[in-house]
């Protein structure tokens, strides 16, 4: 009798241990192989939405208008305030030029008397 308890014992205890070793060794993730150029196109896509929508962040309008209008717009900003970023953005049905990540209120209205200069219908906006 104790040799048939010390062999279950045994069996119990290997089984045991190879029912854990293969249950961890199917329980890894696993490994992807990533394209290099899909990892480029992500990281342009992570920077054009992180300039777009800034749901905290003042931007100034300074245009509005059909895609080639709006192109040439921001162009000619780009050009006078160079130490102000700009971007294009598409809501339907028109393309606008936004200027800026502002934080305060007060930085974005210091900033919108310089650009209303040059273009007198820009005005504040806080996009969501």
């Amino acid at each position: 009798m104790n040799y048939s308890r010390s062999t279950s014992l045994l069996i119990f205890t290997f089984f045991t241990v190879f029912f854990y070793e293969s249950s961890c060794a199917f329980g890894q993730s696993p490994v992807v192989k990533q394209d290099a150029k899909f990892e480029q196109l992500l990281k342009e896509k992570r920077k054009i939405n992180s300039g777009i929508v800034s749901n905290n962040l003042y931007k100034i309008q300074v245009f509005n208008g059909n895609m080639d209008q709006s192109k040439k717009a921001l162009l000619d900003f780009k050009k006078e305030f160079k130490e102000l970023d700009a971007t294009l953005v598409f809501n339907t049905p028109l393309y606008k030029v936004w200027v800026g990540n502002f934080n305060t209120r007060m930085e974005v209205e210091r900033n919108l008397m310089a650009i209303k200069k040059k273009y007198p219908n820009a005005f504040v906006i806080k996009p969501n």
